[in-house]
């Protein structure tokens, strides 16, 4: 028997995917057996800027001449925008490509089958989940600044700025530590003097004593889901009390 294979997904924009569970099939005809055996992996893990394939083992009486594969998320509230392919493997196996784009969340794998007269003869369905990890988003430090640009020795320096984050636009982040750092005047070193939490609007203030002229910056050293960042350097002057 010649074995045709045709798929189409259904891919939604802007959203992201998870995956998980067995499918439950169930044919349409009594005559004709279709059947969803396996979904591969389930969840499918999509990471940062890779695309991950899944592969769909579909099972067929002799009668089926042809069968139509099409996935889709199984939320209505994802309006269907454009098609992808679906590779056929062989033996009524195929491969879809997933990647960051794709909506996050359970989806719903449908097979078709067709007789040699082009007669749709039964359905079946199983459903998955699509687990869309885009990486660590990207951060900076605003408004970094140090205070007084001049200061006699043993008085406070004050420092203050914002940690922000890159979503579509950048915006504050709370409860981040924020390390504060010195490098004296003539040294290669940057030494811990400081760390404050963020707060509101991803703000954060902290202090130490002068000591020596030189250099401050703030770090924050990141986390799972954001990436490490360290702001630009202010000078402070530091001088000693003569009469």
């Amino acid at each position: 028997m010649k074995k045709i294979a045709a798929g189409i997904i259904s891919a939604v924009a802007g959203g992201t995917m998870l995956v998980s569970g067995a499918g439950v099939a169930s044919a349409t005809t009594l005559d004709t057996e279709l059947r969803i055996r396996d979904i591969s992996p389930n969840p499918v893990v999509v990471k940062g800027n890779s695309e991950t394939k899944a592969y769909f083992d579909v099972g067929a009486s002799r009668d089926v001449e042809k069968v139509v594969l099409s996935v889709e998320p199984a939320s209505s509230r994802f309006r269907t925008m454009r098609t992808k392919g679906v590779d056929d493997l062989e033996g009524w196996r195929y491969a879809i490509a997933f990647n960051k784009n794709d909506p996050e969340g359970k989806w719903k794998a449908t097979a078709v089958a067709y007789n040699e007269d082009g007669r749709r003869i039964a359905t079946d369905s199983a459903y998955f989940y699509v687990d869309v990890r885009k990486g660590r988003a990207d951060t900076r430090i605003s408004r970094f600044s140090a205070s007084p640009y001049k200061v006699r020795k043993g008085r406070s320096i004050y420092f203050s700025g914002r940690l922000q984050v890159d979503d579509h636009r950048w915006e504050g982040v709370r409860g981040e530590r924020v390390s504060i750092y010195h490098r004296a005047s003539g040294s290669s070193a940057w030494k811990w003097v400081d760390s404050a939490r963020t707060g509101r609007g991803g703000k954060f203030y902290g202090k130490t004593r002068a000591y020596r002229s030189g250099s401050f910056k703030a770090v924050y050293r990141g986390d799972r889901e954001l990436q490490p960042t360290t702001s630009r350097t202010d000078y402070v002057r530091v001088y000693s009390w003569r009469r």
